[in-house]
């Protein structure tokens, strides 16, 4: 069976959790990978057979999305000639986290595309969302990557077919320490309004992570440094707490850390309200912004933060299996005469285990 996997690059998360998920789509399929978007610092550690400008966004500086620069890099008529260029019909099945490219290609070349993204989770209503509705941001969410199935992940299991999020096993092996320091990613701020702003908690040591800045450097009590994958995962690792935008997999992995956690969803990113509602129901610390009258919130915080408990059990495995099942259940269904055939190439390499009685 030939599978392409096909990625976010926006943001870092995406890849992040593609790392863990590879080498187990590996033993069920001959694996091809694509990447579209332009705005990680993470490498994914596999080889990439396609890279996609696509259409993401570009973080700004002030709290929210750099529009335009957003509007700039756009180029419409480049995603629609790689939307006709990738050849999906090379492939049996395509694996879709939110990546635009690929996903339109199935949709209108006919080609089975399945979501394993957190971002399919919010088209649930069972889903916390903020009390303001959104209408553009849901049309939105449910047309930038269409998709025929849909798994997914959030912070809780909160319908069928979403599931607690995947932990890489790179901080599942980690043992947390607590060494006194608060680690902070809030991507879509400067990193010198960072420091103007967290500079006030004279008593409170930062190390700030930021996409803005190439280099190390301290100023006082704060720390800066380049976004890291190894770097910020030990600094988290080994903090009390962390303060960091209302994405998704650098608040899951905090929770499992058991680190008490703050998050500041950006300005316009309709995704990162949602999790903002869902953290917040589950108790997590979330301000709006860093203007000065939320300051008072983050040092309370500081006091008297705990951190939220999760169980987040390693399903990541399951959920492989589950999406190839139903994928050729699939295929039978709608009388595709290859089904016959990936069925028995199925079972051939993955034997299922048979519960013995008497």
């Amino acid at each position: 069976m030939k599978v392409l996997y096909a990625i976010q690059g926006t943001g870092n998360g995406h890849l992040s959790r593609a790392r863990d998920i590879i080498p187990i789509l590996e033993e069920y399929a001959q694996l091809d990978i694509l990447v579209s978007g332009t705005q990680a610092e993470v490498e994914l550690g596999h080889p990439v057979k396609y890279r996609k400008k696509g259409l993401g966004f570009v973080f700004g500086k002030n709290g929210g999305i750099d529009l335009l620069s957003t509007y700039r890099d756009a180029d419409i008529s480049n995603l629609l000639k790689e939307i006709d260029t990738v050849p999906v019909k090379d492939y049996d099945l395509v694996i879709n986290d939110f990546e635009p490219v690929s996903a339109w290609a199935c949709r209108r070349k006919k080609v089975p595309c399945i979501s394993l993204s957190h971002q399919a989770a919010l088209l649930s209503k069972k889903v916390p969302r903020p009390s303001k509705k959104d209408p553009m941001a849901t049309f939105l969410l449910e047309n930038y990557a269409p998709t025929d199935f849909q798994i997914s992940f959030h912070f809780a299991a909160y319908d069928e077919n979403i599931f607690t999020p995947v932990i890489r096993q790179q901080v599942r092996d980690i043992e947390p320490n607590d060494n006194g320091h608060y680690t902070v990613y809030l991507p879509a701020y400067d990193d010198k309004k960072l420091i103007k702003k967290l500079s006030v908690f004279t008593d409170t040591r930062w190390e700030i992570f930021s996409k803005h800045t190439q280099t190390t450097y301290r100023e006082e009590n704060i720390t800066v440094h380049p976004v890291s994958n190894e770097a910020f995962l030990k600094s988290m690792a080994d903090s009390t707490g962390v303060l960091c935008g209302a994405g998704f997999e650098t608040p899951a992995e905090a929770l499992f850390l058991e680190k008490k956690l703050m998050v500041v969803p950006m300005k316009g990113q309709y995704e990162q309200q949602c999790n903002a509602a869902a953290l917040k129901q589950m108790g997590v610390s979330v301000i709006k912004n860093l203007k000065e009258k939320n300051l008072p919130k983050i040092g309370d915080w500081l006091k008297n933060g705990k951190p939220i408990p999760v169980f987040y059990p390693d399903q990541t495995r399951n959920i492989v299996k589950k999406i190839f099942e139903e994928h050729i259940e699939w295929l039978i269904q709608e009388g595709n005469h290859e089904g016959e055939n990936l069925i028995k190439e199925y079972y051939h390499t993955n034997e299922p285990e048979y519960e013995l009685t008497d």
